[in-house]
């Protein structure tokens, strides 16, 4: 279907270039994954936007479990005695934080809090089961949903209450829970580069930007279309500090009492926002094939006619044990079809009609290019699995150009802000590590460090802000 007949359905949604926050908040809507709550800042996920997250958990919790973590669930209700038994942690939360007051018609001897976060309710159960070396490490999961209470908000990137996973661990030593940070990092980069197609930075974050109460956050930082970047994964260790907190103390092989280290580490629906702002276009949703819900789509041509919907079914059949596949025999116009699987961003379309049929060929159509081919049925199967294969790469070769191509060096504070200024994306640039100088990049740029890469590069000697000797190179961004 050429391009004009496309254009009144395509109108309703906002162009990319032109209005970046609204293009997002048409396509949630439009290639319905959301719908808006009554309660403000909160969403509906519908079928087609849960789908994409019941794929990402698939995936991500057998990645999970393989790395020896088991899965639990944790009351949603936290007793406000028990956040304030970690300083940092209470006032890092306590802005987000809603509280139940009053329950079965009474007044509550003591506020509950909606969980915004697990770490106090682990720790408080860690304290009771964990005694001994032998009962080390605890590697525990859960999959659940918190609540912050945010003042703007938009779908998958910031609502008041989201979905996640949240692992806790505990360990005897401290190298083994840098290890298990570290390693639950990698299994968030390798599952946002390999099966998302989101190219990511590794690193570590700033004091400022760590964790509240945590030793170390580390983080995964992707950059989207518009040049923002979105904080997509984090790894948090505690070191012993929550475990000072609450007491949590096992006795070694020399019976002596020592305190735990622990981990915290999640992803959360956020990655449905980040598919969307990386490899969306102006006609909707692109999905990469292994997370999307729906591989191929069998529109049919003049299905009216004899023979056309059977073949059709047949197709389906032959390849619905290897692709995610839908055949859509409504009575709708194959063009309305075309448009409506753009929009929801189907990676692969096969149309086949009376003429296709007698020369035992059906038409492919990759969504991320656009690209046509014909191809024999009888090799249909294997060329389906090729260009899913094809897709998902070229989407994330596609994302990794526009990283680079938006990635800057700062020397100076004016290359800084001249920059932050006139371009977007990330920025490198050599910092002396003081907490004064990240603020006032971020005042003077209006820049947030993203993170200290763990691959470092030695672009200068000296900060981009006060020019005392720095060895730390930074990435710097604005981000959601």
């Amino acid at each position: 279907m050429g391009k004009n007949n496309n254009k009144k359905f395509v109108e309703a949604i906002t162009a990319i270039d032109e209005d970046f926050a609204q293009w997002y908040t048409d396509i949630v809507k439009k290639a319905e994954l959301i719908d808006y709550s009554t309660v403000k800042g909160c969403m509906i996920i519908r079928p087609y936007g849960y789908a994409i997250w019941e794929n990402i958990q698939k995936y991500l919790d057998a990645k999970i479990k393989e790395t020896g973590h088991e899965n639990v669930y944790m009351p949603m209700f936290i007793p406000e005695s028990l956040l304030q038994r970690e300083k940092d942690h209470v006032e890092g939360f306590s802005p987000e934080v809603a509280y139940v007051t009053r329950a079965g018609g009474e007044d509550l001897a003591e506020r509950l809090i909606v969980r915004p976060t697990s770490e106090t309710l682990f720790c408080e159960h860690y304290a009771k089961i964990i005694q001994s070396h032998n009962d080390l490490p605890k590697k525990y999961n859960q999959w659940c949903s918190v609540v912050r209470w945010e003042k703007t908000t938009r779908p998958f990137l910031r609502t008041s209450e989201f979905l996640w996973q949240e692992g806790h661990t505990a360990h005897s030593t401290a190298e083994e829970a840098e290890k298990e940070t570290i390693d639950m990092l990698n299994v968030y980069a390798t599952m946002l580069e390999e099966y998302l197609a989101i190219p990511v930075l590794k690193g570590q974050k700033t004091e400022k930007e760590k964790f509240a109460g945590a030793k170390a956050t580390y983080t995964v930082e992707s950059l989207m279309h518009d040049g923002k970047a979105l904080q997509s994964g984090t790894s948090h260790n505690f070191g012993d500090g929550f475990a000072r907190a609450f007491n949590i103390k096992y006795s070694n092989k020399n019976s002596e009492l020592q305190y735990v280290h622990q981990t915290s580490w999640g992803v959360t629906t956020r990655l449905i926002g980040a598919i969307i702002m990386v490899h969306g276009d102006d006609s909707g949703l692109v999905l990469p094939p292994k997370v999307a819900p729906v591989q191929a789509v069998i529109i049919p041509i003049a299905q009216h006619k004899e023979g056309v919907l059977e073949k059709a079914n047949e197709l389906k059949d032959m390849i619905s044990s290897e692709v995610r596949v839908k055949l859509d025999s409504s009575d709708k116009m194959p063009g309305w079809k075309f448009n409506e699987y753009e929009m929801k961003g189907i990676p692969v379309r096969i149309e086949i009609g009376p003429k296709d049929i007698e020369n035992n060929v059906a038409v492919l159509v990759r969504r991320d290019t656009r690209e046509k081919e014909v191809v024999s049925l009888d090799n249909l199967k294997d060329r389906v699995l090729v260009l899913l294969d094809e897709i998902q790469n070229s989407l994330y070769e596609k994302a990794l150009k526009n990283r680079e191509e938006r990635t800057f060096v700062a020397k100076t504070m004016e290359e800084l802000k001249e920059i932050a200024d006139n371009k977007s994306g990330f920025t490198k640039a050599m910092w002396c590590g003081d907490l004064e100088c990240e603020e006032k990049i971020k005042e003077v740029a209006g820049l947030t460090s993203r993170c200290i890469p763990f691959e470092q590069e030695n672009i200068d000697t000296q900060c981009v802000c006060c020019g005392k000797k720095a060895e730390k190179m930074v990435y710097w961004g604005k981000a959601y």
